[in-house]
């Protein structure tokens, strides 16, 4: 039965509401694969086995009874470690938080339950959801099934690899600098970075927020992109406690990639990105030229990029100084003393915000927004943008000193670790959606994915391109070894 594995979500809710499967016998199912393959792996590092199978129980029991209610009726899944489900930890991968318990659900884990959804665990991060890498020192290290050598990305690491050796049958992440956008690429699956705001982060948040965290967005990660499209029909739509108000996001402009217009933006000089992964994107733009879509490899949007980036780095680096200690911040201000006045690096720009002026953030604020505009008004010509989820395929694990010293290699070039930020974060740093997919594999055999990123509010169009290109040019592809 190993096929069940790396089934989407919907397909092993449609087995459930036809009576081929139980809702306890295909928790069992994913229980006994998580026993034979995690270990390698450790991607599911908090278990709630014996509670998801009362509740799979009691499934079976109103399936009998009443019949399967429920996109997600009977689907064992799993969600980010930082996401608060009732009685179990929520540390972010701080030791100090050990025995911290969530008292509630975060408000999307309730969404996923309502429509049928089984929580039986939690996936790793690293601490403070703050690499591409998920280790910490409360669960230790994730591994990419596709070479165990290699991190599945972060901060959705565990989510990914999860996902990717067929452990779970839907997923959760968060998204502020690629958290859902690079593991998904990492590991050859999907994942969506909704618009900002667009879904409720309500139980995701490590001091009980009211306010969302700018930039910060909560999405769904699966193997399939129809899986992400039913995913954001049930995690969007605003939080309850605040407004009933609701709008229905608008439908894409086209189905068929035929009627595509898509602009490709594969490399951008002085920022260094793997030779393989714009080859690859150029394959795909003359695949889809070759279908009839209109395609451009030198649109782009009216702003210059450097700029573009720096102002993410700076909002980046504000919207995050809530979870730094005194003793954190005071390490930047050490930091940047050190640093020349003329420093452009991304740790530079970056570790200036973190005394950052109430005026100083809203001229930083007001740029955002004039930039955004441009943004919408490049999207009124393309429907959509496909660039680089990042900037390389997945990174070997690399965990000696902070993010701040670390230096790698991409494409001949070494660059700091947090250059890499660029791909993510020009896109992202202005509330767009992107939508995480697929497209093929490097020479050494590690997954290339891709962003396709869309208007404010342009979401089922990211994900119905992803959905286009999962039908005819690549979709999931499970790693060998978890069969």
């Amino acid at each position: 039965m190993a096929e069940l594995a790396f089934l989407p979500a919907r397909g092993l809710a449609a087995l459930v509401r036809r009576g081929r499967i139980g809702c306890l016998e295909l928790l069992d199912y994913f229980i006994a694969r998580i026993e034979r393959f995690d270990a390698q792996l450790n991607a599911i590092v908090v278990r709630d086995f014996d509670r998801a199978r009362r509740r799979a129980r009691s499934l079976d029991r109103k399936r009998a009874r009443d019949g399967a209610a429920g996109p997600l009726f009977g689907v064992p899944i799993t969600t980010k470690e930082s996401y608060n489900v009732a009685g179990l930890p929520t540390t972010w991968g701080y030791e100090e938080r050990r025995e911290h318990r969530a008292e509630t659900n975060a408000l999307i884990v309730d969404r996923l339950e309502a429509a049928g959804a089984v929580v039986f665990g939690k996936t790793n991060v690293p601490v403070s959801l703050a690499d591409w890498q998920s280790y910490n020192p409360l669960y230790g290290v994730t591994h990419n099934p596709w070479n165990p050598a290699h991190t599945p990305g972060g901060s959705s690491g565990g989510a990914a690899a999860a996902l990717a050796a067929g452990l779970t049958g839907f997923e959760i992440g968060s998204d502020i600098g690629g958290s859902i956008r690079v593991p998904a690429a990492f590991c050859g699956v999907y994942g969506h970075k909704p618009t900002w705001g667009l879904v409720p982060s309500r139980g995701h948040s490590l001091i009980d927020a009211a306010a969302m965290t700018d930039i910060s967005a909560c999405g769904p990660m699966a193997r399939s992109a129809d899986d992400l499209a039913l995913g954001l029909g049930l995690l969007a739509g605003p939080d309850e406690a605040e407004t009933a108000l609701t709008t229905p996001l608008p439908a894409p402009r086209t189905q068929t990639i035929g009627a595509l217009r898509i602009a490709i933006w594969a490399d951008q000089p002085g920022q260094a990105t793997d030779p393989e992964i714009v080859a690859r994107i150029g394959a795909l733009a003359t695949f889809l030229r070759r279908e009839g879509a209109k395609v451009s490899a030198t649109a782009r949007p009216d702003f210059e990029p450097t700029e573009a980036f720096h102002i993410y780095l700076a909002l980046l680096h504000a919207a995050m100084s809530a979870r730094a200690s005194d003793a954190a911040r005071a390490e930047m201000r050490a930091f940047v003393a050190k640093r020349p006045a003329d420093d452009r690096s991304a740790d530079a720009v970056m570790l200036r915000a973190t005394d950052l002026l109430h005026r100083e953030w809203l001229a930083l604020n007001e740029r955002r927004h004039q930039i955004r505009r441009r943004w919408g008004l490049f999207f009124k010509d393309w429907d959509v943008l496909i660039c680089p989820a990042f900037a390389t395929v997945a990174l070997a694990h690399m965990q000696d000193g902070s993010t701040s010293q670390r230096r790698l290699s991409v494409g001949g070039h070494e660059i700091a670790y947090n250059e890499l930020l660029f791909w993510p974060g020009v896109t992202c740093g202005f509330h767009l959606p992107a939508t995480a997919a697929p497209i093929g594999f490097a020479k050494s055999g590690l997954p290339i994915g891709v962003q396709i990123v869309g208007p404010l509010y342009g979401d089922r169009m990211t994900i119905a391109v992803a959905k286009l290109l999962e039908a005819t040019w690549q979709g999931f592809a499970p790693p060998p070894g978890f069969e």
